[in-house]
């Protein structure tokens, strides 16, 4: 190990690992990714569900290479549309739009019971290049539009969603990026206050992204993942989130080290050897967190979980390799105006976090039982969460696709623009078709066309689409046409499809959940060689995240987002980056306050880990903080909900749980805190060892004669 330190570090050597890290990142960049990503989510669900075996069974029929557009047409004042709109629309069924269509014909157009709206259905050709697509769907709006005065005219259906959805992605991604390297850069220079120190860690971290972005895209290519754009946001706000945390431990401790070593290489091995460990330990309990998704149900969570496991891995290897590196090449000059000269004071014993953790030492029980109730008050939220976003409701900003769809809804049956599809044997067709319209809940249901083996029932239902009414009505749906006939009949469209899709998110939260836990814990007992720190420090993240989840529900029903309810992933996805992220922090502090403990004891140990920690975390946190807030600029309002729950999760984290209740809870236990190992020095021993001011000599400044001796080594 030391060893490698020299080589990473040395006037000689340390150039080499800068020029084959840049070498190599050059070389992934001339590679490319290999792969192409979508542009937006997909439902991601197993062959297994019902509503995919439906689908497979619709690939079958003859109209299964068409798709179709649904032009919508609505007065402007909301009165009956006039005859000579009704018949202009009319027309356009047989002018310029049929040359769009496969077989050249457009069905006559619908108008609703009031007249006020009209429907034309305009079949297409599938088409898999965005920007043709996005052509088409822009001739398709001009031509329906021209001509038509005092008519609003809307492009929706599943051609409408899909360009609209393309179209609120289409550089997202760029400006997710310009947006959390901003945020990045200006926390980075308000932290260091330098006008170049931040520059290191942003150029490396950066690098990081890059190269992190490429990685895994290779990675899901090899192994047959699709990243989709939503997925690539979440891996960049992730590696800048943690690769930056760590680079801010590493700094931290570099900048003590150059205090008690006059070579700064010396003084970057010894902080290396010091920060390293406690990063490990932090990104190995991510990396393996996110693994955990790769035991989903839904590709999208593997694919999500398989990414972001790179991500971290790259994060990781830039800030212990190449940053390392990168700061040597620079005298102590880089830190100015405030440099660290060797043989200046110690810098922990004037930290305030010090005096807050001897004023947490004195009353940790008052501490922990008001900390728990600022938690629990937080949490209270929980109690009122709703669950579930339909399709329209996961937009920020309502593209056209979604207002066409509402007044659709509003001027058809509620379930008319989306259909339930039912798939049965031929010879049980008119027995589905009779069983499924003496449904609760079905509005009507007729034979829609056979193949020769499967028939194809459309069934109407009397609720709006993803509601939990059109829920209960699928599920009524497939218990009653199982006693059908052979039972083989199966029920699939949007509103079974969004069934699946909870329902397999539900068994991979209930799944992986668990499974974090346990990891998290395993990792925890390897680090500091003890359980009963591990759980409490687990009791504590956990608390965080409901309190986070209560907090961020509260503020969702304010009128400055005013969501209806949570996305069904958001929880599992939230859980995931507050429990492995949220952990960090306290690791970061548990570690060093394992290591003081060896010559201080566990009570003064914490007390000089939270002084020599409290600034760099605190920074991290808010840092973190911040670039998941970021996600806030995507356009969907299941990325904002995460990156606020997150967002929420870590500052609790940052200034309440590691700043009060984990030392609180540590002195609280004593020694107690490391069982069943006991530690090196106890406090009883420590405190025998000490005069009767022992707590400020705790916080002295530690001499290099004591650096010799062994005292206070970090």
């Amino acid at each position: 190990m030391t060893g490698f330190l020299r080589f990473l570090t040395s006037a000689r050597t340390s150039w080499i690992v800068l020029v084959v890290a840049f070498a190599g990142v050059a070389a992934l960049f001339a590679l490319g990714s290999g792969a192409t990503s979508d542009t937006a989510p997909a439902t991601g669900l197993p062959d297994t569900a019902e509503s995919v075996r439906v689908q497979k069974v619709l690939d079958t029929f003859p109209d299964a290479d068409t798709t179709s557009a649904l032009v919508v047409f609505a007065s402007d004042d909301g009165e009956v549309l006039p005859a000579e709109t009704v018949a202009a629309i009319q027309q356009k069924a047989f002018g310029d739009l049929v040359d769009l269509t496969p077989e050249g014909f457009i069905p006559p157009p619908q108008v609703s019971e009031d007249g006020t709206v009209a429907l034309l259905v305009v079949p297409l050709a599938p088409e898999a290049d965005v920007e043709a697509q996005a052509e088409r769907a822009a001739e398709i709006r001009t031509l329906a539009a021209d001509g038509l005065d005092g008519v609003r005219t809307y492009l929706t259906g599943p051609e409408g969603f899909e360009v609209d959805i393309a179209a609120v992605f289409d550089g997202a991604d760029f400006t997710l990026l310009l947006t959390t390297v901003i945020v990045v850069a200006v926390l980075l220079l308000i932290t260091y206050r330098s006008p170049w120190l931040w520059l290191v860690p942003l150029i490396v971290i950066g690098t990081a992204d890059a190269s992190a972005g490429i990685v895994a895209r290779r990675v899901a290519a090899a192994v047959g993942v699709q990243l989709d754009a939503s997925i690539t946001g979440i891996l960049s706000v992730l590696v800048f989130g943690a690769g930056t945390n760590y680079a801010l431990l590493l700094i931290a401790r570099y900048r003590d080290e150059l205090r008690l070593a006059e070579d700064r290489r010396e003084a970057m091995r010894r902080a290396v050897r010091g920060a390293g460990p406690a990063i490990i330990a932090s990104g190995s309990t991510v990396a393996l967190a996110l693994a955990t998704l790769l035991l989903g149900e839904l590709s999208g969570n593997r694919a999500l979980g398989l990414a972001c496991a790179v991500g971290i891995i790259v994060a990781m290897a830039f800030a212990l390799l190449v940053l390392p590196a990168a700061l040597v090449l620079f005298g102590r000059w880089l830190f100015w105006p405030y440099v660290p000269r060797f043989g200046s004071p110690d810098a922990i014993s004037r930290s305030p976090w010090g005096k807050l953790g001897r004023g947490v030492s004195r009353r940790p029980v008052v501490v922990a039982l008001s900390g728990a109730i600022v938690l629990g008050a937080l949490a209270s939220g929980l109690f009122f969460v709703q669950t579930g976003l339909s399709q329209n409701d996961r937009f920020l900003q309502k593209p056209d696709a979604v207002t066409g769809q509402e007044v659709l809804a509003e001027a058809f049956s509620a379930g008319a623009t989306s259909p339930a599809t039912v798939v049965a044997p031929v010879a049980d067709a008119d027995a589905v078709v009779a069983a499924a319209s003496g449904i609760e809940g079905v509005d009507s249901a007729r034979l829609a066309e056979e193949n020769g083996d499967w028939a194809r029932v459309d069934v109407t239902l009397s609720s709006s689409a993803e509601t939990p009414e059109a829920f209960a009505t699928i599920e009524r749906l497939r218990a009653d046409l199982d006693t059908v006939g052979s039972g083989e009949a199966l029920v699939g469209g949007l509103d079974a499809q969004a069934l699946d899709v909870a329902g397999a998110q539900q068994r991979d939260q209930d799944l992986i959940i668990p499974l974090i836990l346990v990891l998290v814990f395993i990792v925890l007992v390897i680090l500091l060689r003890a359980l009963l720190a591990p759980i409490l420090l687990l009791l504590a993240v956990v608390a965080s995240f409901f309190s986070a989840v209560g907090a961020a529900w509260w503020l969702f029903q304010t009128p400055l987002f005013g969501f209806p309810a949570i996305d069904t992933n958001v929880l599992l996805f939230s859980f995931l980056f507050l429990v492995a992220l949220g952990v960090d922090y306290s690791i970061f502090l548990v570690t060093r306050a394992q290591e003081e403990s060896r010559t201080l004891g566990t009570t003064q140990g914490m007390i000089r880990a939270l002084a020599a920690t409290g600034a760099v975390i605190t920074s991290a946190g808010i840092l973190l903080a911040a670039v998941f807030a970021v996600l806030g600029v995507l356009p969907l309002i299941t990325l904002t909900q995460i990156g606020i729950i997150v967002c929420i999760g870590v500052l609790i984290d940052t200034l309440l749980v590691r700043t009060v209740i984990v030392p609180a809870m540590a002195f609280i236990a004593g020694d107690r805190f490391w069982w069943p190992r006991k530690p090196k020095v106890t406090d009883a021993e420590a405190a025998a060892s000490q005069t009767t001011d022992a707590p400020e000599k705790v916080a002295a400044p530690v001499t290099r004669a004591e650096r010799r001796k062994g005292v206070g080594v970090r």
